[in-house]
């Protein structure tokens, strides 16, 4: 099986966020991840592009196909905006807080969702979020 080159969309609309969902959920179907696991990662990225959208003012999504060590599949997904950052990461990833009108689910729901989760940020120059998901 060879594996597809990673590809990049601009989010920028709600329309966007939209794309990213279908983009993920064909990188997960060809790394072969179960049904559930898939929706895992539709919806961990699903909150994350939406994020990256209302919080960090839009900006990209990169989706990649990796293989680890050991053969074994996986998806990862790295989400960056250029946005005012996250001033209290700890609070932020806090299960059910909320910066905005949200059910507090974003970051702590995605980072449950998801097999590896990586946050990097810097007030006032934005924030980026890494997630993989692995086949089982």
């Amino acid at each position: 099986m060879t594996t597809p080159p990673p590809e990049e969309l601009a989010i920028g609309s709600g329309d966007d966020v939209v794309r990213v969902r279908q983009l993920v959920r064909t990188a997960a179907g060809h790394a072969g991840m179960s049904l559930v696991d898939q929706t895992k990662l539709i919806t961990a990225a699903s909150e994350l592009a939406r994020n990256t959208f209302v919080y960090g003012g839009g900006g990209a999504v990169r989706v990649e196909h990796v293989v680890n060590a050991r053969g074994r599949a996986g998806v990862r997904i790295a989400f960056s905006d250029r946005g005012p950052g996250i001033p209290d990461v700890d609070q932020a990833l806090t299960e059910g807080w909320t910066s905005g009108g949200g059910l507090g689910l974003g970051l702590s729901g995605a980072r449950r969702l998801v097999d590896e989760f990586e946050l990097e940020t810097e007030v006032g120059k934005g924030t980026t979020v890494t997630v993989t998901k692995w086949t089982r």
